[in-house]
């Protein structure tokens, strides 16, 4: 049972505090819990779950960051073991059938189909030339290489002091010899710009074009869904709803409302947290899910910071982009929309990503170079019982953080005419896109609204309104600091700075931190999921 802190105190003795429930935070939990800690989780907003969570409004219901999960096409697969684990079975999810993505250029339609055969066979269909089909081979060959090679560089991560002096070198080097610029990699497989540019269209999903991302991250991204896509049954609120009772069942507690202030910091140990009423609570381990950024310029004291030179460590990274969601609401079912369960990726008809983000950064009004689109309603089969006659859609794009600078620091809600106004004209623009692609939608939306990077600065406390957390440059997989543990003692971090974005991202930091915390592989834990 969650509880709200403004209602309730914490008035147990605690193993662990975590800062924050998004889902690397509650993994962590969950690993810890059944280890037979009992940990306090302490989330700032009034819905627990993170992203993870829903946004409702006027009868309507959107997920705000889970849009769909990949590797669900077999029960040995760790994103699919580690749910069985974290929820003991609760979660159940809802294949998207055949096609998972659809990649728009203008009026020319690319499908990624459900399997690597299926998905290799319908690139060669769109792309016949014999050259074009051996490089689509290629491509998909180097996209497990990729993926494979990692799975050493993460586990380095959680391993300790010792053992990663010895090991630590080998296992990384193996990962990082593909984090090269994924146009570089490209450009060693195919000279063929459209091909290049349908292949890359999921950039979206990590936030950089190609020549700014590793190969890494978009090898991990795009193998984590060469099987399909799937979608939590009951909305993505479904996941912390599921989750939950692993903790609580275990003497757990999990409080909403409840910010923390600042990590108390004892010489070189973190001892607990000071909230933002000023009552302190202590631990002999501090976890947070907060963001390596958050919590080393904001939770952290400063003399603890300049004595440690974690601005040092912070001056090697950067955030990643923001952005901005539509949300629509329609008086009208799914079927009668004619909606399908299928993402769309709409990009201008020139197949250059970066050329296009490069324009856009610098003018505002110049055409958008990536629109997602997402059906909620569409892909939840238990929609219907829920919310009858009803429909949603999510549409996201980037949104640079600069932008809305001079906005920040005004209340939510109510941030002025011209903030409206600049909202409403994106709306239009995001809508007509949409319009483009289901034209049979105009005219029947009943509802919409826009968040901006403003917005998830507010709820998800984003020091820039980032999206992604760190951005996932090379210089990002470079860095060995981030791991688990930080310079102050028995203070851990978990969460998509840990490993990467993403679902799957979320769920191995929280194994990765919890085994680097008790020095354990926990991973032998799923093997009976």
């Amino acid at each position: 049972m969650v509880k709200s802190y403004k209602k309730e105190k914490p008035t147990g003795n605690y193993d662990a505090i975590i800062i924050g429930s998004g889902l690397g935070g509650m993994t962590t939990g969950v690993f810890l819990a059944k280890e037979g800690k009992k940990v306090l989780i302490l989330e700032r907003h009034y819905t627990p779950g993170g992203f993870t969570h829903v946004f409702k409004r006027r009868g309507y219901e959107w997920d705000v960051g889970v849009h769909y999960v990949g590797e669900f096409h077999r029960d040995s697969t760790m994103v699919a073991a580690m749910f069985r684990y974290i929820t003991e079975g609760r979660l159940k999810w809802a294949d998207m059938g055949e096609v998972y993505d659809k990649m728009i250029f203008g009026t020319t339609v690319y499908d990624y189909a459900k399997g690597v055969d299926n998905f290799k066979a319908r690139m060669k269909e769109y792309f016949p030339a014999p050259k074009d089909q051996a490089s689509i081979d290629l491509y998909v060959d180097k996209i497990y290489e990729a993926q494979k090679a990692q799975q050493g560089y993460f586990m380095e991560k959680a391993l300790p002091d010792a053992a990663r002096f010895i090991m630590g070198n080998n296992l990384r080097k193996k990962g990082l010899k593909y984090n090269r610029p994924t146009s570089e990699v490209m450009a060693d497989i195919t000279s063929n710009k459209k091909l290049t540019a349908v292949l890359t269209g999921q950039f979206g999903d990590y936030g950089l074009p190609p020549t700014e991302s590793s190969f890494m991250m978009h090898s991990a991204l795009v193998k984590h869904y060469f099987n399909g896509g799937y979608y939590p049954i009951g909305g993505s609120s479904k996941i912390f709803e599921c989750v939950e009772p692993t903790i609580t069942e275990r003497g757990g507690e999990i409080y909403t409302n409840a910010e923390v202030s600042e990590i108390l910091v004892e010489g070189n140990k973190a001892v607990g947290v000071k909230m933002k009423d000023g009552d302190i609570y202590k631990a002999p381990l501090i976890i947070s899910s907060a963001g390596l950024r958050v919590t080393y310029n904001q939770l952290l004291p400063q003399g603890i910071k300049e004595k440690k030179n974690l601005q040092g460590q912070l001056d090697k990274v950067k955030p990643s982009v923001g952005h901005v969601c539509l949300y629509l609401g329609f008086e009208h079912s799914t079927e009668e929309l004619g909606l399908q369960k299928a993402n769309y990726w709409i990009f201008p008809d020139n197949y250059d990503h970066d050329k296009n983000i490069k324009e856009y950064l610098k003018n505002p009004d110049a055409e958008i170079p990536v629109v997602y689109v997402s059906f909620p309603s569409a892909k939840d089969p238990s929609w219907d019982e829920r919310y009858p006659g009803k429909a949603t859609i999510d549409i996201i794009t980037l949104a640079p953080w600069d932008r809305y600078t001079k906005w920040d620091g005004t209340r939510w809600m109510k941030r002025g005419e011209d903030y409206n106004e600049a909202k409403e004209k994106l709306s239009q623009r995001l809508m007509e896109k949409l319009f483009s692609v289901e034209p049979q939608l105009r005219g029947k939306i009943s509802h919409y609204e826009l968040s901006t990077p403003l917005t998830t600065k507010h709820f998800a406390n984003y020091m820039d309104g980032e999206l992604y957390g760190l951005d996932h440059t090379l210089e990002r997989f470079d860095q060995k600091f981030l791991r688990p543990k930080t310079p102050v003692k028995n203070l851990y971090l978990t969460g998509q700075d840990v490993v990467t974005v993403g679902v799957g991202g979320a769920l191995a930091s929280g194994m990765v931190t919890a085994s680097a915390i008790l020095k354990k592989n926990l991973s032998n834990r799923l093997k009976n999921a």
